[in-house]
Protein backbone atom coordinates (compact mmCIF):
# COMPACT_ATOMS: atom_id res chain seq x y z
CA UNK A 1 0.00 0.00 0.00
CA UNK A 2 1.38 3.15 -0.89
CA UNK A 3 1.33 6.20 1.30
CA UNK A 4 -0.20 9.60 0.39
CA UNK A 5 1.77 11.83 -1.30
CA UNK A 6 1.17 14.52 1.45
CA UNK A 7 3.18 11.98 4.17
CA UNK A 8 6.28 11.63 1.60
CA UNK A 9 6.55 14.87 0.82
CA UNK A 10 5.82 16.16 4.44
CA UNK A 11 8.21 13.89 5.89
CA UNK A 12 11.28 14.40 3.63
CA UNK A 13 11.18 18.33 4.15
CA UNK A 14 11.12 17.80 7.73
CA UNK A 15 13.81 15.25 7.51
CA UNK A 16 15.97 17.77 5.52
CA UNK A 17 15.48 20.33 8.03
CA UNK A 18 15.53 18.53 11.54
CA UNK A 19 18.52 20.17 12.99
CA UNK A 20 17.95 23.42 12.26
CA UNK A 21 14.62 23.09 13.35
CA UNK A 22 15.51 21.14 16.81
CA UNK A 23 17.79 24.54 17.27
CA UNK A 24 14.79 26.73 17.31
CA UNK A 25 11.60 25.35 17.68
CA UNK A 26 12.15 24.23 21.74
CA UNK A 27 13.47 27.49 22.28
CA UNK A 28 10.21 29.16 20.55
CA UNK A 29 7.83 26.84 22.62
CA UNK A 30 9.63 27.78 26.07
CA UNK A 31 9.31 31.70 25.16
CA UNK A 32 5.90 32.28 24.61
CA UNK A 33 3.72 31.59 27.29
CA UNK A 34 0.93 31.02 25.41
CA UNK A 35 3.08 28.33 23.64
CA UNK A 36 2.24 26.11 26.46
CA UNK A 37 -0.63 27.46 28.09
CA UNK A 38 -2.64 24.67 28.28
CA UNK A 39 -0.40 22.17 28.84
CA UNK A 40 -0.42 22.50 32.82
CA UNK A 41 -4.25 22.11 32.79
CA UNK A 42 -4.32 18.97 30.09
CA UNK A 43 -1.87 17.72 32.30
CA UNK A 44 -3.68 18.30 35.50
CA UNK A 45 -7.04 16.75 34.44
CA UNK A 46 -5.18 13.48 32.89
CA UNK A 47 -3.93 12.94 36.68
CA UNK A 48 -7.23 13.45 38.38
CA UNK A 49 -8.59 11.31 36.27
CA UNK A 50 -5.71 8.62 38.08
CA UNK A 51 -3.05 9.46 35.40
CA UNK A 52 -1.71 6.60 32.47
CA UNK A 53 -0.08 7.21 29.29
CA UNK A 54 0.28 9.97 27.28
CA UNK A 55 1.35 10.55 23.28
CA UNK A 56 2.52 13.64 21.99
CA UNK A 57 2.13 13.04 18.09
CA UNK A 58 3.72 14.50 15.80
CA UNK A 59 6.52 14.97 18.67
CA UNK A 60 9.31 16.46 16.41
CA UNK A 61 12.56 16.64 18.87
CA UNK A 62 11.18 16.13 21.61
CA UNK A 63 10.87 19.34 23.72
CA UNK A 64 6.67 18.79 24.35
CA UNK A 65 7.65 15.51 25.34
CA UNK A 66 10.07 16.24 27.52
CA UNK A 67 7.89 18.70 29.07
CA UNK A 68 5.23 16.66 29.65
CA UNK A 69 7.23 14.25 31.49
CA UNK A 70 8.99 16.84 33.62
CA UNK A 71 5.08 17.48 35.00
CA UNK A 72 4.70 14.19 36.06
CA UNK A 73 3.03 11.96 33.21
CA UNK A 74 4.58 8.93 31.35
CA UNK A 75 5.23 10.41 27.58
CA UNK A 76 5.95 8.59 24.46
CA UNK A 77 6.35 10.70 21.42
CA UNK A 78 5.75 9.87 17.58
CA UNK A 79 6.61 11.58 14.43
CA UNK A 80 6.50 11.06 10.66
CA UNK A 81 10.18 12.04 10.41
CA UNK A 82 12.87 9.17 11.33
CA UNK A 83 15.47 12.13 11.44
CA UNK A 84 13.47 13.87 13.93
CA UNK A 85 13.12 10.89 16.06
CA UNK A 86 16.49 10.01 15.71
CA UNK A 87 16.86 13.83 17.54
CA UNK A 88 14.62 13.55 19.83
CA UNK A 89 16.39 9.86 21.17
CA UNK A 90 19.79 12.06 21.46
CA UNK A 91 18.06 14.96 23.02
CA UNK A 92 15.98 13.11 25.65
CA UNK A 93 17.62 9.31 26.01
CA UNK A 94 15.33 8.90 28.48
CA UNK A 95 11.91 9.06 27.07
CA UNK A 96 10.26 6.77 24.04
CA UNK A 97 10.06 7.72 20.77
CA UNK A 98 9.39 6.47 17.61
CA UNK A 99 8.43 6.53 13.77
CA UNK A 100 4.61 6.59 13.05
CA UNK A 101 1.81 8.34 11.67
CA UNK A 102 -1.46 9.83 13.40
CA UNK A 103 -3.84 8.24 11.82
CA UNK A 104 -2.63 4.69 12.38
CA UNK A 105 -1.14 5.03 15.36
CA UNK A 106 0.46 1.71 16.93
CA UNK A 107 -1.64 1.59 20.34
CA UNK A 108 -4.41 -0.40 21.48
CA UNK A 109 -8.03 0.59 21.80
CA UNK A 110 -8.78 2.81 24.63
CA UNK A 111 -4.76 2.72 25.55
CA UNK A 112 -3.78 6.41 26.59
CA UNK A 113 -5.28 8.68 29.04
CA UNK A 114 -4.18 12.05 26.89
CA UNK A 115 -3.63 12.75 23.21
CA UNK A 116 -1.26 15.93 22.73
CA UNK A 117 -1.26 17.46 19.01
CA UNK A 118 0.83 20.49 19.25
CA UNK A 119 0.82 21.78 15.17
CA UNK A 120 0.87 18.92 14.44
CA UNK A 121 -2.32 18.48 12.45
CA UNK A 122 -1.65 21.66 10.31
CA UNK A 123 -0.05 19.39 7.42
CA UNK A 124 -3.15 17.27 7.67
CA UNK A 125 -5.16 17.78 4.09
CA UNK A 126 -8.52 19.06 5.31
CA UNK A 127 -10.38 15.92 4.22
CA UNK A 128 -8.04 13.53 5.90
CA UNK A 129 -8.63 15.46 9.32
CA UNK A 130 -11.71 13.17 10.31
CA UNK A 131 -9.73 9.63 9.66
CA UNK A 132 -7.06 11.28 12.10
CA UNK A 133 -9.62 12.81 14.79
CA UNK A 134 -11.56 9.04 14.69
CA UNK A 135 -8.10 7.45 15.38
CA UNK A 136 -7.37 9.77 18.49
CA UNK A 137 -10.76 9.06 19.77
CA UNK A 138 -9.99 5.04 18.93
CA UNK A 139 -6.44 5.37 21.43
CA UNK A 140 -8.06 7.29 23.65
CA UNK A 141 -9.59 5.43 27.31
CA UNK A 142 -13.02 6.41 28.45
CA UNK A 143 -12.09 9.44 30.45
CA UNK A 144 -9.00 10.57 28.45
CA UNK A 145 -8.34 14.12 26.78
CA UNK A 146 -7.16 15.18 23.71
CA UNK A 147 -5.43 18.44 23.32
CA UNK A 148 -4.53 20.18 19.59
CA UNK A 149 -2.79 23.27 19.05
CA UNK A 150 -3.08 25.01 16.03
CA UNK A 151 -3.31 28.45 14.02
CA UNK A 152 -6.48 29.42 13.86
CA UNK A 153 -8.85 30.66 10.42
CA UNK A 154 -11.29 33.23 12.01
CA UNK A 155 -13.83 32.34 9.38
CA UNK A 156 -16.45 29.45 10.46
CA UNK A 157 -17.91 29.40 7.13
CA UNK A 158 -14.95 27.71 6.08
CA UNK A 159 -12.64 24.71 7.45
CA UNK A 160 -9.48 25.47 6.29
CA UNK A 161 -6.96 27.73 4.62
CA UNK A 162 -3.69 26.84 3.32
CA UNK A 163 -0.59 28.85 3.83
CA UNK A 164 2.88 28.98 3.09
CA UNK A 165 3.98 27.23 6.09
CA UNK A 166 8.04 27.33 6.01
CA UNK A 167 8.62 23.47 5.73
CA UNK A 168 5.63 22.35 4.15
CA UNK A 169 2.15 22.94 2.71
CA UNK A 170 0.35 23.99 5.64
CA UNK A 171 -3.14 24.83 7.10
CA UNK A 172 -4.92 26.91 9.63
CA UNK A 173 -8.13 25.75 10.43
CA UNK A 174 -11.49 27.13 11.72
CA UNK A 175 -12.11 26.31 15.87
CA UNK A 176 -15.68 26.07 15.37
CA UNK A 177 -15.28 23.54 12.41
CA UNK A 178 -12.70 21.28 14.48
CA UNK A 179 -14.84 21.47 17.30
CA UNK A 180 -17.40 19.89 14.99
CA UNK A 181 -15.53 17.41 13.40
CA UNK A 182 -14.24 15.91 17.08
CA UNK A 183 -18.01 15.92 18.16
CA UNK A 184 -18.57 13.71 15.66
CA UNK A 185 -16.61 10.86 16.46
CA UNK A 186 -17.56 11.26 20.38
CA UNK A 187 -15.64 13.76 21.93
CA UNK A 188 -16.65 16.63 24.35
CA UNK A 189 -14.93 19.90 24.40
CA UNK A 190 -13.80 20.68 28.10
CA UNK A 191 -12.44 23.86 27.16
CA UNK A 192 -10.42 26.35 24.97
CA UNK A 193 -8.15 28.70 24.46
CA UNK A 194 -7.78 31.44 21.28
CA UNK A 195 -5.47 34.00 21.04
CA UNK A 196 -5.34 36.86 19.53
CA UNK A 197 -3.93 37.47 16.02
CA UNK A 198 -2.31 40.68 17.13
CA UNK A 199 -0.07 38.19 19.34
CA UNK A 200 1.14 36.58 16.21
CA UNK A 201 4.23 39.08 14.58
CA UNK A 202 4.84 36.90 11.65
CA UNK A 203 1.37 36.57 9.91
CA UNK A 204 -0.70 37.81 12.17
CA UNK A 205 -3.42 34.21 12.87
CA UNK A 206 -5.20 33.18 15.66
CA UNK A 207 -3.46 30.86 17.87
CA UNK A 208 -6.00 27.69 18.90
CA UNK A 209 -5.64 25.49 21.88
CA UNK A 210 -8.86 22.77 21.67
CA UNK A 211 -9.47 20.11 25.01
CA UNK A 212 -11.55 17.37 24.48
CA UNK A 213 -12.57 14.26 26.44
CA UNK A 214 -13.63 11.03 25.27
CA UNK A 215 -16.86 10.19 27.23
CA UNK A 216 -16.92 7.94 30.22
CA UNK A 217 -19.36 5.01 29.69
CA UNK A 218 -21.79 4.27 32.39
CA UNK A 219 -22.33 1.34 33.29
CA UNK A 220 -26.04 -0.68 33.69
CA UNK A 221 -26.62 -1.61 37.08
Amino acid sequence: MTKPDFLTATRAAYDAVAPRYAEDIPERYRANPFNHAMIPVFVGLIQAHGGGLVADVGCGPGHVTAHLHSLGVTAFGVDLSPEMIGLARSLHPELRFEVGVMDALKVEDAALAGVLANYSIIHTPPERLSATFAEFHRVLAPGGHLLLGFPAYDDATKLAESFDHAVSLAYRYSPDRIAELLLGTGLTEVARLVVSPEEDPKRGFPQAYLLFRRAIVAHME
